[in-house]
């Protein structure tokens, strides 16, 4: 039995962020990036809403093959590639599709390519590096990547692509420029391309090509620091809630919870809400992060524990055990809460551990 913290999952919404997508980027095809268990939503449920999405985009062999399961027919993106060559007969009986973004895989597919019987191609995208420096060729190597899957008669290429590191710094357009230049001078006539990110979907337009990669901005959330995801016309797939336990006073000069970091200037009521590090909601937030609770934001007073956490309810006309706050969602953005934390909502939402409940 659950004690009544959930998360409330929107399907509607989803449906209603692709749009916005498709909005912003109308002659490019859609990869729903749904790794990390979709951002922490739920890969199911996520995988039926994102279902008008041209295809799925994960981070591992494993959720891909999930997603399989889940989605027998759309085009599904690997986008780390594989780590051993025995993982491509996967690939291939699974028919996904795969990034490959060093010379290791190349190897790891010459080498499967030559034993293997399956008459089926292996699709690959190639991934250059053009200054994330994370995964990727360099653009002097693209080429001689490209004749080894030539060489390869059961592999198919599919496209090129590249990763942004600051399309979501628009007042810094430098280095994204620089980028766009390096992956322009690199691809070919004809190749299908994907660049854009979230941020590049929203700010960089000439980076929609044939197929864009939406991740955040699918859950309602902004990918700028600066702007909440309500302010870009999109809404928040999953509003996190949680019970107030009890409601207490404390006197002025009192303090509160582990390390007495809170200690109340007046006298206060402090409510305690059913939820805490072990739910996935930030131990490091800091004492005024925002809560909403009975139709205004209260502050959070006191260092977060594994399963309770206290705020200040003293501005409240009444509060009551039993009374539902809502820790980010439709209410109270999570990216708001998020600049209060000192993070991003991305973390905020993937880290929401299975003992909430989702509904």
């Amino acid at each position: 039995m659950n004690r009544g913290t959930q998360a409330q999952i929107d399907p509607t919404a989803w449906q209603h962020n692709v749009q916005c997508v498709r909005q912003w980027a109308p002659q490019a095809r859609v990869w729903a990036v749904v790794k990390a268990n979709a951002y922490g939503h739920g890969v199911e449920r996520a995988a039926q809403a994102l279902s008008s999405a041209d295809g799925y985009a994960v981070a591992t062999l494993g959720e891909a093959i999930e997603l399989r399961r889940l989605q027998p027919h759309h085009p599904i993106l690997l986008l780390e590639g594989v780590n051993r060559a025995e993982q491509l007969a996967d690939v291939v009986a699974y028919q996904l599709q795969t990034v490959v973004h060093c010379q290791t895989q190349l190897d790891q597919i010459r080498q499967s390519t030559a034993q293997r019987l399956d008459p089926h191609p292996l699709v690959v995208w190639l991934k250059v590096d053009t200054g994330m420096h994370r995964l990727g060729f360099a653009p002097s190597d693209l080429a001689s990547a490209r004749m080894l899957l030539a060489s390869c008669p059961t592999v198919q290429l599919e496209g090129v692509m590249t990763h942004l590191a600051c399309a979501d710094a628009l007042d810094q357009p430098e280095p994204t420029l620089q980028q766009l230049a390096l992956f322009d001078a690199c691809v070919r006539p004809g190749d299908r391309l994907s660049i854009a990110n979230s941020a590049a979907v929203i700010g960089w337009p000439q980076t929609h090509n044939d197929w864009v990669r939406p991740g955040i901005m699918l859950y309602g959330s902004s990918p700028f620091a600066e702007r909440n995801g309500v302010d870009l016309g999109l809404r928040p797939v999953m509003t996190l809630t949680a019970p107030v336990l009890a409601v207490r006073t404390v006197l002025a000069g009192e303090a509160i919870g582990y390390g007495h970091v809170w200690r109340a200037e007046r006298d206060s009521r402090i409510a305690t809400v059913a939820i805490g590090y072990g739910d996935g909601y930030p131990r490091q937030a800091p004492n005024g992060t925002p809560i909403w609770l009975n139709g205004q934001t209260v502050p959070l007073a006191g260092r977060v524990s594994m399963d309770m956490l206290m705020i200040d309810v003293t501005d409240l006309d009444r509060v009551s055990v039993g009374d539902m706050t809502e820790l980010w969602g439709k209410r109270l953005s999570v990216d708001e809460v998020a600049r209060a934390i000192g993070t991003i909502g991305y973390e905020l939402l993937t880290r929401v551990t299975a003992r909430v409940e989702r509904v």
